[in-house]
């Protein structure tokens, strides 16, 4: 197994054009089906944000609690333990916080523009070890690409879209690896009902560092 600091030279080296010809030869255009912003068979939505993505998602009205949520694998039901990610908030049916849908039903993204990385690329991923997220088993594949369950796969992409996605695919892959490899390295038991580690250092389930008594409200330790 290589590694992490080997993966992400591969991931650094990835050279767009090859990732935009395996893009186009899948093809993809994305429907507004909602799909991958939705729970899906009683599993809340679960999208993995990196901790500067959800400063960049937090506003006046918006606290770090609105934008994310500790990823639940690792912890227990009531919510307790250790886990080693972010996902995006859901709401009260287990959908994504920013998702909603148009007059017409289409779905939208509220914070489109702004939207993290592992949205900015769904359904692609790229098989480098150190890159899994919770996207689901490939159903295609296409050199180093992978594609995952998605009604908007096998239709036509143009040149310029398929190279975006590509380029937001290999910074994806280098984003994740740089956030594992700080996650090893900042990694220190600590003492919580609830901690999340991240490239950061661990942290409390709204946000602060532990050993941050800056009061956000918040009781947990």
């Amino acid at each position: 197994m290589e590694s992490l600091e080997t993966e992400l030279a591969r991931a650094r080296d990835l050279d767009i054009r090859v990732l935009a010809d395996a893009i186009e030869s899948i093809g993809f255009e994305c429907t507004r089906c909602g799909a991958c912003c939705t729970s899906e068979a009683d599993e809340p939505h679960t999208a993995t944000v990196f901790p500067d993505e959800v400063r960049e998602l937090e506003s006046e009205t918006r606290d770090w609690r609105d934008v994310a949520r500790p990823m639940p694998y690792g912890l227990d039901e009531a919510g307790e333990g250790e886990t080693f990610e972010w996902a995006l908030q859901t709401d009260g049916c287990g959908d994504c916080t920013f998702y909603t849908e148009d007059e017409a039903g289409m779905g939208t993204c509220t914070v489109h523009d702004e939207r993290p990385l592992i949205c900015r690329t769904y359904p692609f991923s790229v098989a480098l070890g150190g890159t899994s997220q919770p996207m689901g088993e490939a159903v295609d594949s296409e050199g180093m690409v992978r594609a995952h369950e998605c009604e908007g796969l096998g239709r036509d992409i143009s040149r310029a879209d398929a190279e975006e996605l590509a380029g937001a695919l290999k910074e994806r892959a280098v984003r994740e690896l740089e956030e594992a490899i700080g996650v090893r390295e900042n990694y220190r038991p600590v003492e919580g009902s609830t901690v999340v580690h991240d490239s950061e250092g661990p942290k409390r389930p709204d946000g602060r560092e532990i050993g941050d008594t800056t009061n956000r409200g918040d009781t947990d330790e």
